[in-house]
């Protein structure tokens, strides 16, 4: 994946940096993950992770070029404070969610098959 800065502007009203990009993501085989586009942004502009919000992504049918926006602010409080609620939903990172216990029905099918086995085995 390849990240390029096409555009940057400084918004000293919102304070924050504007930022227009495109990704040729021809080797990984579709579209980057938000998280993916956050980080290079991020490591591109020298700023922190939290600090960068991707507004939009736009890969046009058949090709393996996408186009965004995304906005890097001077802190966190001042991101918070202009960026829409979904937009902060969106760049959230997605946390490891635990394993879900087993569905009942799982459950009872092992308990049978181990019942079964061990009749088997007497």
């Amino acid at each position: 994946m390849k990240l390029k800065i096409v555009s940057k502007e400084q918004n000293p009203l919102m304070k924050r940096m504007e930022v227009t990009f495109s990704v040729e993501h021809a080797q990984t085989e579709g579209t980057p993950t938000r998280v993916e586009i956050r980080k290079q942004l991020a490591t591109l502009l020298k700023t922190d992770l939290d600090l960068v919000y991707v507004k939009q992504l736009e890969t046009k049918t058949g090709t393996t070029v996408t186009v965004g926006e995304a906005n890097a602010y001077d802190s966190i409080e001042q991101a918070k404070l202009v960026e829409p609620e979904h937009i902060i939903a969106r760049n959230a990172i997605p946390e490891e969610k635990p394993e879900e216990p087993p569905a009942p029905e799982e459950v009872a099918e092992a308990a049978e098959v181990e019942e079964k086995e061990k009749e088997g085995e007497e």
